[in-house]
């Protein structure tokens, strides 16, 4: 009766699909995901965030030495128990907000990959899943999330009352775990009706240092609800349910209309085959990507119309972007606020013609150059600009002090979906991000070892490259 039901059909899926299922575009696209968001946990290694999170496990969860088996990116011999790794390396990864972004919004990989380097681990070397049960585990936990979000049509826009990864990202984290340990259907279906009571993080958290603890948890806790199926924890097999007056899944989206999950009937029905995911060029909200696009463009104009660039002579900057009140921060006072910032994030590249890690810190922050020109922004809603990844631009216009107006415009960004990244951009940020924490040879072979994941004898060899 089990599989009769949509949680039914969900955990079928994970217990019963295969590496065949995969295609070469998922394959390829995936192992992207994996490579981009190895290097941005390794610089989110380097953060105050992350140690704080670091910290907080090795003084509080103290344990036997038995049980501290799963590494931490960038700190070499140190162990944790898997589900502590999988937190603070999952704080790691969304500690500058610069992992990777699916439509409808969430960040995938982070939610994910940490709890899957950890479990890895844990499984006794002689019966150790391979590269391609590791890469096909990590493709079911992207494939439950997508699924899950695109029964909600509130799900398609930024949101507004919780953080997507921290409810759909701990139940892609259960699910990908799940495969990977080889939990039966039974216990994959009670696997996410556990993720689901752990599921869940307010927005108002959002451009705090306490945000990255969503994707900490997600993976965390993902991870947990695993571990607690497997040793018989049972929960309600009908979570993924549209049942009447028994709210599951839909507690969190309230237009949710679920359908059953079934096996692909070839090779090319993974969402990741019909949807690339978005990279980040710097650190920061997705949405800044469209703003700084466009205000490096205004910039451009104004070089040409002026000769040269010449902060002084702009009057007025205006912001035509959607209607979003957590990233709308005219002044923001921490590199966290500022990375949720239209307005921070448009003057440093209007005023450097670039944005990287560096922009965030606090000397850069509050320069006096960079408050002169947030002091002349002003931002307008368009009402045909909507709050969702997939159909949002930015404009940056410039009133010059002789009454000239130069706008920059930006539908598309570098590194969205629809206009990916190149393998040599992919690359260039994964080494930049890795070098701060490991030495070439080591960024060498994980470039390498990724890229041929397939063939690896055993999955927790990529770990051991970090």
């Amino acid at each position: 009766m089990m599989l009769e039901t949509v949680t039914g059909s969900f955990a079928s899926f994970i217990c019963n699909v295969c590496p065949d299922h995969l295609s070469d575009v998922v394959r390829h696209r995936s192992k992207r995901m994996i490579l981009d968001s190895i290097g941005v946990g390794l610089v989110g290694s380097t953060t105050h965030v992350f140690d704080i999170a670091l910290q907080y496990c090795q003084e509080m969860y103290s344990s036997s030495s038995s049980s501290l088996v799963s590494s931490v990116y960038g700190r070499q011999e140190l162990k944790l128990s898997p589900p502590l790794a999988a937190f603070v390396n999952g704080v790691a990864v969304h500690s500058m907000d610069f992992d990777d972004t699916w439509h409808p919004a969430t960040h995938p990989s982070g939610a994910i990959l940490p709890a899957l380097l950890a479990a890895s681990q844990t499984v006794p070397a002689a019966s150790r899943p391979n590269g391609l049960d590791f890469l096909l585990a990590f493709n079911v936990g992207l494939e439950v999330q997508g699924r899950l979000m695109r029964f909600s049509s509130e799900a398609h826009n930024i949101p507004k009352r919780f953080h997507p990864p921290s409810v759909v990202g701990t139940l892609g984290s259960a699910a990908a775990t799940a495969k990977l340990l080889s939990l039966n259907t039974t216990q994959c279906g009670h696997a996410l009706a556990i993720a689901a009571s752990l599921a869940g993080a307010p927005m108002a958290n959002a451009a705090t240092l306490a945000k990255p603890l969503h994707i900490g948890n997600a993976t965390r806790l993902g991870l947990e609800a695993t571990l607690l199926a497997a040793h018989g924890m049972e929960a309600n097999l009908l979570i993924l349910d549209d049942v009447p007056g028994c709210a599951g899944f839909s507690a969190f989206y309230g237009d949710y209309q679920p359908r059953p999950l079934t096996l692909p009937a070839n090779s090319h029905a993974f969402l990741l085959e019909k949807q690339d995911v978005a990279f980040k060029s710097f650190p920061a909200h997705l949405g800044m990507h469209w703003v700084v696009e466009a205000a490096l463009s205004a910039r451009n104009l104004l070089v040409n119309h002026s000769g040269s660039h010449s902060p002084s002579a702009i009057h007025t900057i205006v912001l035509r972007v959607p209607e979003s009140k957590y990233i709308n921060r005219p002044f923001p006072e921490s590199e966290h606020e500022a990375r949720h910032s239209f307005q921070f994030n448009a003057c440093p590249a209007l005023l450097d013609g670039k944005l990287s890690i560096c922009s965030f810190s606090d000397d850069n922050l509050h320069r006096h150059e960079l408050m002169q020109l947030l002091s002349k922004v002003m931002v307008e809603h368009p009402k045909d600009n909507v709050a969702n990844f997939d159909k949002m631009y930015a404009e940056v216009a410039l009133v010059l002090q002789n009454g000239d107006i130069l706008t920059g415009r930006c539908d598309t960004f570098y590194g969205h979906w629809r206009r990916p990244l190149s393998r040599e951009s992919l690359l260039r940020k994964f080494q930049t991000n890795a070098s701060r924490v490991l030495p070439k040879d080591n960024i060498d072979n994980l470039v390498k070892t990724v890229d041929n994941l397939e063939t690896l004898p055993d999955c927790s060899l990529l770990v051991s490259c970090l």
